[in-house]
């Protein structure tokens, strides 16, 4: 076990790049769906101003 760890010497680079890879991974599958949150509900308060725009313009 400990020699699956270490890897000839080399096992803290192997172990971090595993690491830094599966956090990026993370990020990229995370990052977009916060920001389609964040874009809809800017979509949804344009469309409510442009709807109180139309309907105060209008009598």
């Amino acid at each position: 076990m400990a020699d699956l760890l270490d890897m000839g010497g080399y096992g803290f680079y192997v172990w971090l790049s595993y690491a830094v890879f599966f956090a990026v991974l993370a990020i990229d599958y995370v990052a977009p769906r916060l920001r389609r949150r964040s874009v809809l509900r800017e979509v949804a308060a344009q469309a409510r101003r442009q709807q109180r725009r139309s309907s105060g313009a209008a009598p």
